[in-house]
């Protein structure tokens, strides 16, 4: 199972094409710090989707899960967001899985 947890810097219409996905708005996390958006990813086994390094930063310190999917584009629309992640599906699914990797970087 794909859960994908979409950080606030993204639109929550994102969620829509994605099963088993949120967005932080949903949940009431959207004004929350960085850590506490990494330890409740963690615990309810989402990987987060975010355009803000802070979270790579967070692997690279405390390690995985959760896994972090680094979008590195500029301001776009969320339909070039959308495109950009359905174009590397499987990339992402292949990455959720992987046990040796923490952060994929899209761009």
């Amino acid at each position: 199972m794909i859960k994908l947890l979409f950080d606030q810097n993204l639109s929550p219409k994102l969620v829509i094409s994605f099963d088993d996905s949120m967005h932080l708005q949903d949940l009431g996390l959207d004004s929350s710090d960085d850590l506490s958006v990494w330890e409740f990813a963690k615990k309810e086994g989402f990987t987060i989707v975010t355009k803000d390094s802070d979270f790579n930063n967070l692997v690279s310190y405390f390690g995985f899960p959760p896994k972090v999917i680094w979008l590195r584009r500029g301001n776009c629309s969320t339909k070039v967001i959308s495109d950009l992640l359905n174009k590397n599906f499987q990339t992402i699914k292949a990455f959720i899985y992987d046990n040796d990797n923490g952060i994929l970087s899209i761009s």
